[in-house]
This record gives structure tokens, sequence and C-alpha cells, in this order.
């Protein structure tokens, strides 16, 4: 980039950052309820490691009922989930990963207390060795 290029971006940059808003009141933010958990997508990651004695049906089951909250529990955005293919043998017995997104994290707050979670989970407990939760925004 050479100098001129340079000089006309900054000249760009300041006049949109100097300029007066239009409307001062819109310009203001909504410092309400801006937190980084309010305004960005909310990833919720559950990885489970099944007893040895849970069946294959049984495991199938839990995969089913879990991909079905969605249909159920409206501030789910999108929802994925796999089981383990890494090479690396670092997986520590978890053998799947379900990702559930919110708009945000009152999306989990509902999602949390939810009865069709609640008795999800109720199914799923007996059948688990280890669970692993771990939420996240995206920097």
């Amino acid at each position: 980039m050479n100098i001129k290029s340079l000089t006309l971006s900054f000249a760009l940059l300041t006049s949109f950052s100097l300029a007066e808003p239009a409307n001062k009141e819109k310009a203001q933010p909504d410092t309400k309820n801006t937190t980084v958990e309010n305004i960005q997508p909310y990833r919720h990651i559950v990885m489970l490691q099944f007893k040895k004695e849970a069946t294959p049906e049984q495991i199938k089951r839990i995969e089913t009922l879990f991909g079905k909250l969605p249909e159920k529990i409206n501030t789910i955005t999108a929802y994925e989930w796999g089981t383990n293919i890494s090479p690396e043998n670092l997986a520590q017995g978890f053998t799947h990963c379900f990702l559930v997104t919110f708009k945000d994290k009152a999306g989990l707050d509902v999602y949390l207390p939810h009865q069709s979670h609640t008795e999800f989970v109720t199914e799923l407990k007996p059948l688990i060795e280890k669970v692993l939760v771990f939420d996240f925004i995206s920097p």
C-alpha cells in the first residue's frame, strides 16, 4: 500500500468517526442488555462417554432423543452431533459430541430447565459414565 492510499484510508476513517450522528439518541448503545453473552451466538457442547453396559439400542435412543430437542425447544437455533473419529486417541473415552447453539445466553436459560430437556437428562443419566459440558461465545 502506498502513502496516498494510506492517507486516503485514514481520511475516510476519521471522517466517519468524527461525523456527528444524525440522531444522537439512536447513536447511543443500548447498555442495558449488551453483554457479549446477550448479543452473540451462545454455543453449548455436550460430550458423552456411555457406560460399558449401555446397549447400542439405548445409545441410538439417546442420539434420537437429543436430536428431537430442537423441535421442542424454540430457543435452539442450530444443532449438530457426531461420534469421535479423531486419529489422535485423545478423546479420553468420550464417544459422542453434541453442539447446541442459541441466539444468546438467554436461549440456554430457557433450554436448561425446559421440560423436554429435563426429561431427556433423566433418561440419559443412567447410561453415562462421564459427561463434559462446555459453553462458549466465539470472539
